[in-house]
């Protein structure tokens, strides 16, 4: 299949760019990106990588509570004073998100690319992939993110600038975020990959926040995208994702079979694609618009990615045999395979052979 045809190629160039500017890209010659473009991007990049061009609204949205409100409201000043630095931010964020809703999980992340990464690293390996989740453990795992976003990105900050909590609690969703140790690490730092021994909660953030990235890397080279189901950050894009301009839209007609393979496509697990019948806008909560599942969908015209009110990709069954084929070919490359090849018998001629 010709790469430049295959919308996962395409992604991953897409999210290698994307890497590449946001960890690196005050150091390589954007001199404007030393003071960040913006501090609130709808993905995981870390304020820590000094080198960075970006800070996701998670880190400043944690500040705010901290800083601004909490000191607000327990002094008694105007409560709209306290919030206008989180309304800024937030629309700051939506001005962003608008623009590529859940793709900045999918195609941006610096984070989610890491993990790809890591996972294709297991297949070359050898290592049996886990093909699908069971579907209990992903609804178990579905409210992780939600409580996360509620209590270590506003809750705890909030009641540490209320003074109900010590200063350690300001920013504790950055304290274990995996994208602090990946950024820095990925600068040749490794002064986060530490255990910080000032009191005993900053030790238990820092055993936190290594444990969390060994097993995040552990999971990834057989799981898909694993640390993705429980990020706060894709929680505050499913409350905004109606407002995106791009969405995953599905015509649930005869032409669709439930064949399934749109679900076992989908590297969050989410089954609802493959069930969902009668919703147009199937862009669901842990849906990271990667298009996968457009991909590998062989009905023609059932699942599409859409701009507005514009076709961006939709489900071929002739791109599918394409597709379908390439991905065949390259779970057979593994460094197994290249030791698997045994030579021909002796007295039996090869190919091209005289």
């Amino acid at each position: 299949m010709n790469p430049a045809k295959n919308l996962s190629v395409i992604r991953k160039v897409v999210q290698l760019a994307a890497f590449v500017l946001l960890v690196y890209g005050s150091a390589i010659g954007a001199y404007y990106l030393a003071d960040k473009l913006t501090g609130a991007l709808p993905a995981l990049s870390c304020a820590y990588d000094r080198n960075g061009s970006d800070l996701c609204a998670l880190i400043p949205f944690q500040h705010q509570m901290d800083h601004r409100l909490g000191p607000v409201l327990s002094e008694g000043g105007s409560l709209l004073s306290g919030l206008m630095p989180t309304l800024i931010t937030l629309g700051t964020f939506l001005v962003f998100f608008v623009l590529l809703n859940k793709a900045f999980c999918g195609w941006i992340c610096p984070l989610g690319t890491f993990q790809e990464i890591v996972q294709i690293v297991g297949q070359k390996l050898g290592l049996q992939r886990t093909e699908s989740v069971d579907q209990n453990l992903v609804q178990r795992m579905r409210p992780v993110k939600w409580a996360i976003l509620a209590f270590l990105v506003f809750i705890f900050p909030l009641l540490t600038g209320l003074g109900y909590l010590n200063h350690d609690l300001g920013d504790p969703f950055c304290r274990i975020c995996p994208s602090r140790i990946l950024t820095t690490l990925a600068n040749g730092e490794s002064n986060q990959l530490v255990v910080d021994t000032a009191n005993a909660t900053t030790i238990t953030f820092s055993l936190i926040a290594d444990f969390l990235f060994g097993l995040m890397i552990a999971l990834a080279l057989t799981v898909r995208q694993p640390f993705c189901r429980i990020c706060p950050m894709l929680a505050l894009h499913a409350v905004f994702r109606k407002v995106g301009l791009l969405k995953l839209v599905k015509e649930g007609t005869s032409r669709c079979d439930r064949c399934g393979l749109c679900a076992k496509a989908c590297p969050m697990d989410i089954k609802e694609i493959h069930t969902e019948m009668e919703k147009r806008d199937v862009t669901f909560e842990d849906c990271t618009l990667c298009g996968r599942c457009v991909e590998f969908c062989p009905d023609k015209g059932v699942l599409k990615l859409k701009y507005a009110t514009f076709p961006v990709f939709t489900a071929d069954p002739q791109y599918f045999k394409l597709r379908k084929k390439a991905q065949g070919v390259w779970e057979k490359q593994t460094l197994g395979s290249l030791f698997a090849k045994k030579p021909p018998a002796k007295g039996k001629q090869t190919d091209g052979a005289t």
